[in-house]
């Protein structure tokens, strides 16, 4: 499970990769060094990717509670337009 020293930490490698925290939710580092919360899914069959935010702005808390709305929201499950940003803009800070 991630925690918050290993996001701190994390340094950049010839290839990006990821760390893994739970319910799909990863820590994404770029070979430049940038810093991205990621959370993977399936929708109709199909994998789709969720970018919550880079770390400088999103606290390991705050993505994990954007996943929890969004395994628990009808916006989520229908995909509407728009229902990504209602879930982002609602996130705790």
């Amino acid at each position: 499970m991630l925690t918050d020293k290993q996001v701190r930490t994390a340094k950049p490698k010839p290839k990006s990769y990821k760390i893994t925290d739970r319910n799909s939710l990863f820590l994404h580092v770029s070979t430049k060094g940038h810093r991205t919360f990621r959370y993977k899914y399936r929708f109709d069959g199909k994998e789709q990717l969720l970018v919550i935010g880079a770390s400088l702005d999103v606290s390991l808390a705050q993505a994990r509670g954007t996943v929890e709305s969004a395994r628990k929201s009808k916006a989520f499950l229908k995909q509407k337009s728009g229902g990504w940003e209602s879930l982002l803009s609602t996130r705790p800070r």
